[in-house]
Formats: C-alpha cells, structure tokens, sequence
C-alpha cells in the first residue's frame, strides 16, 4: 500500500471513529484500488483520494409528524450527495431505525461505485431517516413521507439528485414522496424521484431487478467456468425484493433456492423457492410488516431453524441479499467448509472485512462483490429515468433484455480491470478499479 493511501486511510480513522459502516466501506475500496494507484502521482498532487472518499454534500434535517392519536413525533432524516461527477446524484432511501449518519454515508459511497459501473450518466448518493413504517398505518407513513419530502425537496431534482427506494421504501413510500414533491414543486417531474407505480412513470420489472441482476451477473460466473445455473442450489438471506428476484429469475434459469432467512431464524426448503404460489406468498410476508420467515415454513411445511443463519446449508452458490455485515467469519468457515463454490453479494456490504477477506482467499470459492453483482436495482432505476425523459415506457422483455445486457457488461468491467492489474480472478478487485478509473478520470477533466 503507497503512502499516500496509508495516509488517507489513517486520516479517515481519525476523523471518523464513530462511523463503523462508512469506514469499513471507504477502508476496503483503499486497499482494492491499491494496484491503479502504482507509478502514477496525480492522484496524490490532486488529492483525489480524499476527495473520492468524502461526500460532496450531506444534509441532515428532522422530520416531525402526528400519528393517527394525534400524537406528535420527530425522526432524523439523511440526504448524502456523494458524488456527481459523471452524472446527477442518484440513490436510494431507507427508512428503518439503523439508519445514522455512518449507514447512509456507507450506502452513498457503495452507491457511487455502483453507478458507475452501470456506464450510465448517474453519480452517487443515498438517504433515509431513522424511521420504522413496521406498525404504521398508512395514513402515519404517508404523513411521515409528506414531512420528510418537505424537508428534502429543494435539495433533489431530476438533473439535481434523484432519490429512490431502498429498505422500508417501496412503491407505497415512492408514491407519498413523489406525490408531496409534486405538491411543493408544481412540476410533474417524473424523473425527480425513481421507483414509482406503473400508473405513473414507473418501469417494468423495476421490483424484481435487483435480484434479476445478481443472478445474471452470477451467471456469467459461472459461464466463465464452463458451468450453467441449471440445477445449482443457492443458499439465500432475507425475504425482501432482493431475495425475491433472485429466486424468481434462478428458478427461471434452472436454479433453486433452498433457503430464506428474517431476523427470528432461517427456513429450508428443499424443493426450493421455485413456484408461483412460494413467490407470491414472500409479498404477502413482507407486506405484513412482521419481518418473519417462519410464517412460510407454516404455509408450506418445511423446516426453520430459529435464531440461525442460512449460511450452514451446504449449497453451490451463497447469495447474502438482506443487510449490511450479516456475514461474520463463523458464517465463511461454514461457507468453504461446506464446499460452496460461489459467494455473490446481493446487499450492500453483507460481510464484515474479515469475513470478504476468508472469502476472497478462498481457493475453492469465487467471489463477487455487491458494487457489481448487486448493481441491478440502480440498472432499472436509471432505466426508469430514461423511460420518463423519453415520454415513453418500454415492454418488460425489453427492460429486461437491457439489464441482462448492462449486467454482462459490468462483469466484462470487472474481469477486464482485474486481469489488466494481475490480479487473476478477483472480480471485487476488479469492480473497484473499473469504477474508480471512470470516476477519478471525470474528475480530474473537470478541475479542482
């Protein structure tokens, strides 16, 4: 590692000690882009680094809003506009009670390099408020949203910053916020805010892209190795629109996921997640707002294991779709002692330092990293985008003919970058250093 980086990185620890997600977000990407940074001092005489690293904006606001008792109360609401230096500032929001200052930070910087990747004109951001809509009415969550987009509306727009869903955001929320911004703006801007409801700007396959995508770039993987998705069993964490994706487009290519797991256990199903009746019953679950997985091993009849994490089930591929640090390193020595050959991020950094790092060591498990594997929700975002500027909404085997298309593309990026800096088949190397020459490249052309 240059001086130059052990310096940054030493600063960052300074300076922000009680931000652990961004920090261990920022850290990582350092030590990956180490091998683009030899024999080239610009990046150290513009300070590039420091500037990559830090957010160009953050806002921060309260949000105050009455229950339907008429009772009054103040949640803390985030908008961090990273990085704009290949496009408007573009991520999502999420509303849960993790939600602080490091969270959003983290989820701005991933999001950066996402886009990136994507070859899209969309830089980087993310936001979201300390907020639970589990147990609200939607009278609350609309009156939530309405408050929220009052506080954030001047700062977002469709060449500005456009705003999208992401945990505890879904169409209901988009649909409140694009709603109150419209109210407060006097435009019908469609594209100020993505992830809207068919009825009035949204894209096809928008719900499902996010898992479409991982499993397409998953299945260049395993193109690369001569092997196809055709009977592989994947192990997969969550319920939400991630998990669900990837179950709906695995079993399409002849997967089967064997496994989904909530906060109160995992359940496995060895038939697999494969029917429309299995698909339709996860949206009943997550639109109960319970947050449990036991209520399918009750429906259907297969086991769950209270209090424990799929990653003991010996499967082909493990595909972590639920939140950040999920995956700890008893979780990886499960994962290569049961002989799984692929790792592939769904969520935003599933797995804490140590864990990736067993991972990526691994001679047996090939990995890939969320900033391409899980890029396919932002691919249809931006879509969405395009649709809305274009005054047009394209069929759902178009939109999702061009995710498979963008997704192929982001893994040629990333075996390309990693090959072009010897570093064999690190695909999450590889994606770092793709996105950052894009990156670093637009802003250097544009001055200090």
């Amino acid at each position: 590692m240059s001086d130059y980086v052990s310096s940054v990185s030493a600063a960052l620890r300074q300076r922000y000690a009680d931000q652990p997600e961004y920090l261990q977000s920022v850290l990582t990407w350092l030590e990956m882009i180490a091998p683009a940074l030899q024999d080239n001092d610009i990046y150290e005489r513009l300070d590039l680094l420091t500037r990559m690293v830090e957010p160009e904006r953050m806002l921060s606001f309260t949000v105050p809003w009455a229950d339907d008792k008429g009772f009054a109360h103040t949640n803390h609401g985030y908008r961090v506009q990273f990085n704009s230096a290949i496009g408007p500032y573009k991520g999502g929001l999420r509303f849960h009670p993790s939600v602080n200052p490091s969270v959003v930070k983290f989820l701005g910087f991933e999001q950066t390099y996402k886009n990136a990747l994507t070859g899209l004109p969309i830089g980087g951001a993310a936001g979201g408020a300390d907020f639970d809509p589990r147990g609200k009415s939607n009278r609350e969550i609309m009156r939530f949203c309405q408050s929220f987009m009052t506080a954030l509306y001047r700062h977002i727009g469709s060449d500005t910053d456009i705003p999208a869903g992401d945990i505890g955001v879904g169409a209901r929320e988009i649909g409140y916020l694009f709603g109150e911004y419209k109210r407060l703006t006097g435009r019908s801007e469609s594209s100020a805010l993505t992830g809207k409801g068919l009825t009035y700007g949204g894209s096809m396959i928008r719900q499902e892209a996010a898992g479409f995508g991982t499993v397409y770039f998953t299945a260049r993987m395993l193109e690369h190795q001569g092997e196809t998705m055709e009977g592989k069993r994947l192990a997969v964490s969550g319920f939400g629109n991630m998990s669900w994706g990837v179950c709906r487009k695995s079993a399409e290519l002849g997967g089967k996921v064997v496994t989904l797991s909530g906060p109160d256990g995992y359940i496995y199903d060895p038939d697999g997640v494969c029917t429309q009746e299995k698909f339709d019953f996860m949206l009943q679950m997550r639109a109960s707002g319970q947050d449990k997985v036991e209520a399918y091993a009750d429906r259907f009849g297969v086991e769950f294991y209270a209090g424990k994490k799929p990653w003991e089930v010996p499967v082909d591929i493990a595909v972590p779709c639920a939140t950040q640090n999920e995956l700890d390193v008893e979780d990886a020595v499960r994962i290569v002692a049961n002989n799984v050959h692929y790792y592939v991020e769904g969520a935003n950094m599933p797995a804490t330092s140590d864990a990736l790092n067993l991972l990526r060591l691994s001679p047996q498990v090939l990995t890939a990293g969320s900033k391409a594997s899980g890029t396919g929700g932002v691919v249809v975002s931006a879509l969405e985008m395009v649709q809305n500027s274009l005054r047009y909404s394209w069929t759902r085997q178009e939109v999702d003919a061009r995710l498979k298309q963008i997704m192929s593309d982001i893994y040629d990026a990333s075996a390309a970058a990693a090959e072009e800096y010897d570093l064999g088949y690190d695909l999450i190397a590889g994606n770092d250093i793709a996105a950052f020459k894009k990156i670093s490249q637009a802003m250097i052309a544009q001055g200090l």
